[in-house]
């Protein structure tokens, strides 16, 4: 006859467990690990560079890390360097702002205005196709070779992925969330802070960041063209000098100010998205 033991076999209860148990070498996927490898693909990325500069390819064309820091160096310890590295990055800044602003309003006046956007759309449609750089040599006429015409470069390459993004997001704004709202005595004003600016949030954050490189795009691009100082000057003058050090110092300089735009769109968009309430959206949901 079968007999039941006093003892029972513990089993583990999934309510009460919480998280799963960590696998066997998990820790290796941590933050620190993949920051770790990123550093030593970087360090084995400048021993080949150092390494293959001469013998496998011509030194006049990539140069050496070690002649990019001292390149480098000079730069950020010269008057002239930072004066050049200020103008660009108040260049990007301006360009980058008033584009932003451009964009918006477009976006706003014609995804507000349903008569107008059918309008109007195709109008902008066909200006944006034009290549921006190819604008440049027109804003030069009209404002000289100082910053007002790289300004204007990079503020139309902006307001133009700006005004898509908040125009098409007005269109895909649920009728059925307004209709609600004003169903329960709700003003524009209401609307506007429960369903617009929700609905908005997201894609007007991620034209900030695709608006970002695009801005410093159209800077160089417009110092390259006509220009007596900036970064873009100063690469476009060690490319005429075949300085390849000098060219990788500007480019360096140019991803700097990349990550360090991206790093503070990135700090405002969670600020915001959590101030709204839409943070938790862009949690992975845990399975019950």
């Amino acid at each position: 006859m079968a007999t039941v033991t006093d003892k029972a076999v513990a089993k583990p209860d999934p309510e009460t467990t919480g998280r799963p148990a960590r696998k066997a070498g998990a820790g290796w996927h941590s933050t620190g690990s993949v920051v770790a490898l990123r550093i030593l693909v970087i360090l084995a990325a400048l021993v080949l560079w150092q390494l293959m500069s001469g013998p496998v390819v011509p030194e006049y064309a990539v140069s050496k890390p070690t002649e990019v820091y001292d390149a480098l160096t000079d730069m950020l310890g010269s008057a002239a360097g930072w004066n050049d590295i200020r103008v660009t990055t108040v260049e990007v800044l301006a360009g980058f702002g008033l584009g932003v602003a451009a964009g918006t309003v477009m976006g706003l006046v014609l995804g507000s205005f349903p008569l107008l956007g059918r309008v109007l759309e195709p109008l902008v449609a066909a200006v944006n196709g034009i290549p921006k750089i190819a604008l440049a040599p027109l804003f030069l006429l009209f404002f000289g070779i100082g910053p007002w015409s790289k300004i204007t470069i990079a503020m139309t390459g902006v307001a133009f992925v700006v005004f898509y993004n908040i125009y098409l997001g007005l269109r895909m704004r649920e009728r059925e969330l307004v209709e609600v709202v004003q169903v329960m005595g709700g003003h524009r004003h209401h609307v506007l802070g429960y369903v617009t600016i929700p609905t908005l949030a997201a894609p007007f954050f991620a034209a900030l960041k695709t608006g970002g490189p695009l801005a410093i795009l159209g800077v160089i691009g417009g110092e390259f063209i006509a220009s007596s100082e900036g970064v873009g000057h100063e690469l476009f003058t060690a490319a005429q000098n075949l300085d390849a050090a000098s060219e990788f110092a500007g480019l360096i300089v140019l991803v700097a100010l990349t990550l360090s735009l991206n790093a503070v769109l990135t700090a405002l968009d969670s600020y915001a998205l959590k101030r709204l309430g839409l943070a938790a959206r862009r949690r992975p949901q845990s399975k019950g």
